[in-house]
């Protein structure tokens, strides 16, 4: 009986077999990890491209962020300002309307005062008619008077009135109210230059009414002129609270040469003007009041006018 053959299980063949498939396994994996090591490169550099981007956006998000920060504090500042500008507007319409609300009421007061001025003038115009029509009262002192004041005493401005007293006190108002009977040419001849305003018609006629008054002051009496505004003060300077001889014919025409020389300007104040009564010494025992009506404003100028001043 034959022996039979031993068969090997790895034989030959089979580990060819298994060779050419691990080859096969080596030379996929080595294709595949090239694939995987191009797949990674390609998704790197896709990567790095997006880092970049990302990188470049935010360097951009940075400069935009500056740039805002700028324009925000730019935009307070603005806003500052604007608030504080606001802020002042606000207080001068508030000062505005505050002065506008004076001025109003201001002004239609005057329009009563000058209504009622208007109506003191016709009546006094009136009176002037009738006493007129009376006989001519004659000059006591014409005789005494120096031959160029002759054209003044012999002059009737004012009938009926009597100069007896030892100390004559004239007052004799000088505001913006002496330059004319209309209120339009008041306002007029006030912005006009000095001499338009001391040759107003008006004015003449009150400085020739002083200077007639004066020359009317009996002989061996005294008497002083105050000129006054808002303010009292003594025609003639130097004279404040003294008095002076009534036939002294250099005293007149001292006083004549200080009327002629007065300007009509700002208001009218009897308040002030009543004090150079006590300022004179020994007090008066006649005052002759020379205005045109009542007074506009008392010891001191209105809130709008004080106000007005300061701003100038």
């Amino acid at each position: 009986m034959k022996k039979r053959r031993n068969t090997e299980v790895f034989s030959l063949s089979f580990l060819d077999v298994i060779c050419c498939g691990f080859g096969a396994v080596i030379l996929f994996y080595t294709v595949i990890s090239a694939q995987s090591s191009m797949i990674r490169t390609k998704e790197t550099q896709d990567l790095a491209a997006q880092v970049s981007k990302i990188e470049e956006e935010v360097l951009e998000g940075a400069r935009n962020l500056v740039r805002l920060r700028n324009t925000l504090q730019q935009t307070e500042s603005e806003t500052a300002a604007a608030a504080s500008r606001a802020t002042r507007l606000i207080e001068e319409l508030q000062r505005k309307r505050e002065e506008s609300s004076i001025y109003d009421s201001d002004t239609l007061a005057k329009r009563e005062r000058i209504e009622k001025l208007k109506a003191d003038v016709k009546a006094l115009e009136e009176s002037t008619r009738r006493l007129e029509a009376s006989a001519q009262v004659p000059t006591p002192n014409a005789e005494r008077v120096a031959p160029a004041r002759a054209s003044i005493t012999s002059r009737r401005y004012l009938t009926g009135l009597a100069l007896r007293g030892k100390r004559v006190l004239v007052l004799v108002d000088r505001s913006a109210s002496m330059l004319d009977e209309d209120l339009v040419n008041v306002i007029r001849l006030r912005n006009s230059p000095e001499p338009a305003r001391q040759a107003a018609a008006k004015w003449r006629r009150a400085v020739d009414i002083t200077n007639w008054i004066v020359a009317q002051v009996p002989q061996g009496s005294q008497f002083q002129v105050y000129a006054f505004n808002t303010r009292a003060e003594p025609l003639v300077q130097g004279t404040g609270g003294k008095w002076l001889p009534a036939g002294d014919n250099a005293q007149l025409d001292r006083v004549s040469q200080a009327l002629d020389a007065l300007v009509p300007q700002e208001g009218t104040s009897l308040l002030n003007a009543f004090r150079a009564i006590r300022e004179v010494n020994p007090e008066p025992d006649q005052v002759v009041l020379i205005t045109d009506g009542l007074p506009t404003q008392g010891a001191t100028p209105p809130a709008l006018t004080r106000r007005r001043a300061r701003s100038r």
